[in-house]
């Protein structure tokens, strides 16, 4: 049996970490697997020694809008099949998904929307999700497991941020999104971390302007959920609050398979 290191990391602007020299410890750690999320470059942005990693294979996909959005996949194992986006224009064109099949799961890395900026987005945001979930259970009805990481933009229960009674009307921690969550577990999605660690105070992005990730004044946002069949084949989850170089930090899993 094989045991797979897989992390997630949105890294807010890929060429502002390679400015940073923040990847060193991913060249130390060498995962198996890298999902990373708002690289905001296309490809041809992107400096070639993040592009091109010896024992890697690397994957791609960007926003139509420059400097926006995008999400990239480091794979050690090279993928049976890599689709960008879930075959909806209006959600593709943001670069915001990179679905890999591997021989045992799917791996779904995705950068949520964020619902913030307005009721436009935060109505684009919950159309998103929806178009997602449908997608992947059609995907899974075909006895497929499946593994879906990434930034979602919502915590998802009150342990999952520093402040929830503050936040209960903010895009993020609204009913609405917190309740689409709900429905992944009813689904039989399972939020690995808790499977391991119910401790509060375990969050995943920080408020920049405030300081925040000092006193530890977070939310948990960034996730790894994984579909029931493979609950025995998770053997840890974890969040990695010491690599800096983002607002966010990088969250991770161990898979035995």
């Amino acid at each position: 049996m094989k045991t797979l290191t897989l992390l997630s990391w949105n890294v807010n602007g890929i060429r502002a970490i390679a400015r940073k020299d923040a990847f060193g410890w991913f060249h130390e750690q060498k995962p198996d697997i890298l999902c990373i999320q708002e690289t905001k470059a296309q490809e041809d942005q992107i400096p070639r020694d993040f592009r091109e990693i010896d024992g890697y294979h690397t994957y791609f996909s960007a926003a139509e809008r420059k400097g926006y959005s995008g999400v990239g996949l480091y794979t050690k194992e090279e993928p049976r099949d890599v689709k960008h986006g879930f075959g909806i224009n209006e959600f593709d064109s943001e670069g915001r998904t990179i679905i890999a099949e591997y021989e045992k799961f799917i791996l779904c890395n995705i950068y949520f929307p964020n619902g913030k900026a307005s009721k436009e987005r935060l109505a684009y945001k919950m159309a998103f999700y929806d178009a997602f979930l449908n997608h992947i259970e059609k995907r899974r009805k075909k006895d497929t497991e499946i593994i879906i990481c990434g930034d979602v933009n919502t915590a998802h229960k009150e342990i999952d941020l520093a402040h929830p009674k503050e936040n209960e009307k903010v895009s993020g921690f609204l009913p609405e999104e917190r309740a689409w969550i709900d429905k992944l577990v009813q689904q039989g999605y399972l939020d690995t971390l808790r499977m391991f660690n119910q401790e509060p105070g375990q969050y995943s992005w920080w408020d920049l302007k405030s300081r925040a990730r000092e006193r530890n004044v977070g939310w948990r946002i960034d996730y790894f959920l994984v579909s029931a069949g493979l609950e025995q084949n998770v053997k840890n989850a974890f969040i990695m609050p010491e690599i800096m170089g983002s607002d966010h930090c990088p969250v991770g899993i161990e898979l035995a398979l």
